[in-house]
């Protein structure tokens, strides 16, 4: 197949994931009634398989992209027409987006395949093994979701997508939304996460209206082609506005201030969730909006000199988010919380780099980041684990040796109470779970920016 052949393939780093999805509510449950740990291989397999097609796909882009640079569009269908607007469902492939591709499906086909050991005690542990396949059928339309956001070709088509991973992202922060405290402890995080992001949602349509008036098109290529008449023809202020609207989406998805307070509370999901959407891939989204709107946030303050205002507040935004969300982290007991407080401030780091110009930097810290704090969230899951089986071997241990049932049962609900992701509870576990201790210090030399590891070369 020709490189021309290959880039043809885009298109499937959407639909392999969604044929998954689809296979698994189809069959899931039907494979877990027959046989439950069969069944959850099953589901497991087929759901990473997707994932994994589409990372294929993403290299073959990726080698594709090598011989054609400067990228190409791959028309799909035609989508929206009205009057002078028009808008395609069309695949961007250049190096922005299969830089994404494949960090998306990458680090998304290794979560899956360690999410079906973890799901598979989680959902015992919760008492609900039925819900398995749900978990899969959600994280593949994440995937699928977070590939149309970072392959678009306008930006209607990326709103499309970042409206999709949001819903993923409410639906796995509340996957035992009958949990938590008083018993809807999830349920409310979820509606936290969901009715924050509205609020950078409602920025990022304002900025689509905004486009649409000032330049006529959504499309990319076709707004950098307008821009210098855009200059010449509108007020000075429309797009200095379209990019603070912009940055109002980003701080709602990508946790910055003043719309951080999600974040933490999405640690209600269980944690493959938070090494997925809440570390590694969705909260970055908009760290590559601004990138990919660089015709606003890299213009010269020549063309423009209210741009130094905007670039100046995103950059004071991401460095206080940064200080402030670190400043946050020292003070948490709940070992994912304190990973969660920790990406809120490394987010802060790549808007920052965004602010200053410095575009590349923040994909280099993204892509680095998304490795080893996934790394250290699937870490946490296995800490966690180890807690909790640690906590029922002992609650065990004391109803059958305890001196009545009474008193057995005393000590079992004693246990149950305990929490396991309070760090407080957590002591001596190097020399019981030594490959989790092991990955995990590598995980956080990297986050502590100790060279040779990737975190020192994209924080310098």
């Amino acid at each position: 197949m020709n490189e021309s052949g290959l880039f043809g393939l885009a298109p499937l780093v959407v639909f392999l994931p969604l044929v998954g999805m689809l296979i698994n509510i189809g069959f899931g449950g039907q494979m877990i009634k027959k046989s439950a740990t069969g069944g959850e291989r099953a589901v497991g397999l087929i759901a990473s398989l997707a994932s994994g097609g589409a990372f294929v796909i993403a290299v073959l882009l990726g080698i594709a992209l090598a011989g054609h640079p400067e990228g190409i569009t791959i028309p799909f269908l035609d989508w929206i027409s009205s009057g002078d607007f028009s808008a395609q469902w069309a695949f961007r492939v250049d190096t922005l987006s299969v830089t994404m591709m494949l960090v998306v499906s990458g680090i998304g086909t290794l979560i899956h395949i360690y999410a079906i050991g973890y799901m598979h005690d989680d959902v015992r542990h919760h008492g609900d093994e039925a819900r398995f396949p749900r978990f899969f059928v959600f994280l593949n339309l994440f995937i699928a979701m977070m590939m149309i956001l970072v392959s678009a070709d306008n930006y209607l088509m990326m709103f499309v997508g970042w409206e999709g991973v949001g819903l993923c992202s409410y639906l796995l922060i509340g996957f035992w939304y009958d949990k938590g405290k008083d018993n809807i402890g999830n349920a409310l995080a979820a509606k936290k996460a969901f009715i924050t992001n509205r609020v950078g949602d409602f920025g990022f349509l304002m900025a689509l209206f905004m486009m649409v008036w000032a330049f006529g098109t959504l499309n990319f290529e076709e707004m950098a082609a307008r821009l210098s008449e855009v200059l010449q023809n509108t007020p000075t202020w429309v797009i200095p506005a379209i990019g603070f609207f912009l940055l109002l989406g980003v701080t709602g998805k990508s946790a910055q201030l003043p719309l951080y307070v999600w974040l933490p509370d999405a640690m209600a999901g269980p944690t493959p969730v938070s090494a997925l959407i809440h570390a590694a891939t969705m909260v970055t989204a908009g760290v590559y909006l601004m990138v990919r709107a660089n015709i606003i946030f890299a213009l010269s303050y020549e063309a423009l000199p209210a741009l130094e205002t905007l670039r100046s507040v995103v950059t004071i935004v991401g460095v206080a988010t940064a200080f402030f969300a670190a400043t946050i982290a020292v003070a948490q007991f709940d070992i994912k919380k304190v990973l969660a407080y920790s990406t809120i401030s490394q987010l802060g780091f790549m808007v920052a780099a965004v602010g200053m110009g410095a575009s590349i930097a923040a994909m280099f810290h993204l892509v680095t980041h998304a490795f080893f704090k996934g790394l250290l969230f699937l870490a946490a899951g296995s800490v966690i684990q180890g807690v909790e089986r640690g906590e029922h071997a002992a609650a065990n241990s004391h109803g059958a040796h305890g001196h009545d049932k009474a008193h057995g049962a005393a000590h079992g609900s004693a246990h149950t109470a305990l929490d396991p992701q309070d760090m407080r509870n957590m002591g001596g576990l190097a020399g019981r779970m030594k490959l989790t201790f092991t990955v995990y210090l590598i995980g956080a030399l990297a986050l502590a920016g100790i060279p040779p590891l990737a975190g020192f070369w994209s924080k310098d």
